[in-house]
């Protein structure tokens, strides 16, 4: 078989963890307050943006400096917002999806040219935005309803005022204390990656299946997890580049995920309340904890999880 044939296969398991047998549905129950403006109060005010003409690079260097998922793309003397690039529309360039063909068509491979393209050219054009006098209950809604990890914010005229997350939301929320645990909320349906599988491959598969983060695991142990901010700052620190030899995309592509994987895992067990699973994403500042029992991974709890859970979702 060739070798990117089993990367492939590799970087297409899905494992069913069932744990902890009778886990059952679970019934929510909402105690969000409402008060009209109330977004301002949870949300960044002076946020970074950049114009549409800002290259690709530069876009990306500045989300890996900062350590941003996402970053509003804005006229640059209004500050009307045109559109947002995130961290999943950078891993779609790099070889995801159908972004991947301004590299792979319109510059034949070569990566170099094509990251000094305008960001307009991979940013998300049709931005859900929130309005300045938005509460907590509707920027939940469209994070939940929607699957959006970050909104920003705008007034009458689409000038942007802020940006509110997932996370913004869950340490507002997170504040109340729950009988749930980890175990009630987790996702036990897991798409898992292997070591050795191309960078490439698993470009592809978070674009395809929507993914923010794949555990990588070897032999049904976990061996870490790979997030989209881990391959867009492979691009925005400029590791990539010292790897190019012939500034073609396929040879850094090619690479295995294990390259891109630190040893600074955080993990948690099934048992845990899910504040105190909120507390460790904060204070560690991440988006997600795989969920281990018995040395097995079982679960992963993630930031839309828990703000699910905390909201009645």
């Amino acid at each position: 078989m060739h070798q990117n044939e089993r990367g492939i296969k590799q970087g297409d398991r899905l494992l069913k963890m069932q744990g902890k047998l009778d886990r059952g549905p679970v019934e929510f129950k909402s105690h969000i307050a409402e008060q009209e403006g109330e977004i301002m109060a949870i949300a960044t005010r002076d946020v970074i943006s950049v114009p549409p003409s800002t290259s690709i690079i530069g876009a990306v260097e500045q989300m890996t400096k900062c350590g941003f998922r996402r970053l509003p793309v804005t006229d640059a003397g209004t500050r009307k917002l045109r559109g947002i690039v995130t961290s999943s529309d950078v891993i779609n360039f790099m070889g995801g999806g159908d972004k991947y063909r301004l590299v792979q068509v319109k510059h034949g491979g070569n990566l170099l040219a094509a990251v000094n393209e305008n960001v307009r050219t991979i940013m998300t054009q049709q931005v859900v935005t929130l309005s300045h006098d938005a509460t907590i209950r509707e920027a939940v809604k469209e994070i939940v309803g929607k699957k959006i990890g970050g909104l920003p914010i705008v007034d009458n005229d689409g000038v942007l005022e802020g940006i509110v997350t997932e996370r913004d939301v869950m340490r507002v929320l997170g504040a109340q204390q729950s009988g749930l645990k980890v175990e009630d909320i987790m996702s036990t349906s897991l798409r898992v990656t292997a070591p050795d599988c191309p960078i490439a491959t698993v470009t592809h598969d978070m674009t395809k299946y929507r993914f923010r983060r794949l555990p990588v695991v070897s032999d049904d142990v976990l061996y870490g997890i790979v997030t989209a901010t881990d391959l867009m700052c492979y691009l925005g620190n400029r590791e990539v580049f010292s790897r190019l030899t012939t500034g073609n995309v396929s040879e850094v592509m090619a690479l295995p995920i294990r390259t891109l994987i630190n040893g600074n895992l955080s993990t948690t067990t099934p048992d845990r309340s899910i504040n105190e699973a909120a507390r460790e994403m904060l204070d560690k500042n991440i988006g997600a904890l795989p969920v281990i029992e018995g040395s097995r991974l079982i679960g992963l709890v993630t930031e839309f999880d828990l703000v699910r859970a905390f909201t009645g979702g």
